[in-house]
């Protein structure tokens, strides 16, 4: 491994083919000699947040969902959010992306975003899809993957499945080839 890819986004590689990756955007949330892990960004639910969570808060209607995090755990529940504040600091993932740390968390900001005007902003997945030690690194080597920066705005876009040709056009304009001028076709 060469360098973490932790607060990066990993997109699906137009041949891979698994239905839990096809088209999908992942934030890598941990990545090091020994693993990695990360959530698919891009694939809301069916469930609301308000209905997944009612046994455990009580929060205010919401028409929020749930997302598919990935195949791994689904029913282990992850929050990211934007709340930063000094003593959220550790648990920052990007600008403005912060990894929920606590049950209380999850009630404190999801009362919040409940506000009228509130600027907070959250996203709470189901599952993760993780990877051992050095299979990440193969499948990118391999093409399943392209590599490209993530910001908050990614996380948070109001519209999760338009994310993924948005992003994938975004890498594709920084990764073209050198255009040879046609006066110079020997150069090919």
């Amino acid at each position: 491994m060469t360098e973490s890819l932790k607060g990066k986004v990993l997109l699906a590689g137009k041949f891979l083919r698994d239905p839990n990756f096809f088209k999908t955007v992942i934030l890598v949330l941990e990545h090091d000699d020994t693993s990695a892990m990360g959530l698919v960004i891009n694939r809301p639910s069916n469930v609301s947040v308000a209905h997944a969570l009612a046994e455990h808060f009580q929060l205010p209607a919401t028409s929020d969902l749930i997302y598919v995090g990935g195949p791994v755990e689904p029913t282990a529940l992850c929050m990211l959010h934007n709340k930063t504040t000094p003593e959220l600091a550790p648990h920052t993932l990007i600008p403005g992306v912060v990894i929920a740390n606590s049950a209380e968390m999850f009630e404190d900001i999801v009362q919040q975003a409940c506000q009228p005007k509130s600027p907070r902003r959250y996203r709470i997945f189901s599952g993760y899809a993780g990877w051992g030690a050095e299979q990440l690194e193969g499948e990118i080597e391999r093409g399943d993957w392209y590599i490209h920066r993530a910001c908050a705005d990614h996380l948070f876009n109001h519209d999760p499945y338009a994310l993924y040709d948005m992003l994938l056009s975004n890498f594709a304009k920084s990764h073209t080839t050198f255009e040879i001028p046609r006066e110079h076709v020997e150069w090919n």
